[in-house]
């Protein structure tokens, strides 16, 4: 499953799961609904506010190293919680061509010299993170790092062995795209 499909599919659950009718009339299951609805937005409300209150402290109160390390523990978690993440590491397994080919389904992704682009469209209109494209931005945003890791680890998963991969530019950070690079010695 690419990221797009993901996301669509997503939302279909949502919807889907919204519609289902539990039981008895056709009014108590809209009235059941919209109690569903409300409780689904209060939780959504609730760990939105929760996750802002999270990396407001991280800010204060955490150093940038600590703050890198722990979205690079994100980013490596979602990596592993995610199926079209790891389906470009499998297809590219011990084969830097076919990586790149995998990452080209869903991604921009050239390899120049010794470098790896992979960018997410000359311009990319929102940012595909759900945890992060409710908060607003920042010049220096500790939230791409999580995007970041994702990528180092898809490539050390598929080739074996540590990648750098840093930041160009992220729309979080005032870019017009999000945009990593991978260095490849």
């Amino acid at each position: 499953m690419n990221r797009k499909q993901f996301l669509k599919k997503s939302g279909f659950g949502c919807c889907a799961w919204l519609a289902l009718d539990a039981g008895g009339s056709r009014l108590e299951a809209s009235q059941q609904t919209g109690e569903e609805v409300s409780q689904v937005q209060r939780e959504r409300d609730f760990l939105r506010g929760w996750l802002a209150d999270l990396v407001d402290a991280m800010d204060t109160h955490l150093d940038s190293w600590s703050k890198v390390r722990l979205m690079e523990a994100c980013g490596r978690r979602c990596f592993e919680r995610h199926d079209f993440k790891q389906n470009i590491a499998r297809q590219g397994k011990d084969d830097l061509k076919k990586l790149l080919e995998a990452y080209k389904k869903n991604f921009e992704c050239w390899q120049e010299g010794n470098l790896v682009h992979i960018r997410y469209g000359e311009v990319s209109s929102r940012c595909y993170c759900p945890a992060a494209n409710y908060r607003p931005s920042k010049a220096n945003d500790i939230h791409c790092e999580c995007t970041r890791n994702t990528h180092q680890t898809v490539f050390e998963t598929a080739l074996g062995r540590p990648f750098k991969v840093d930041i160009v530019e992220s729309l979080r950070r005032g870019g017009k795209t999000c945009h990593f690079v991978v260095h490849l010695t």
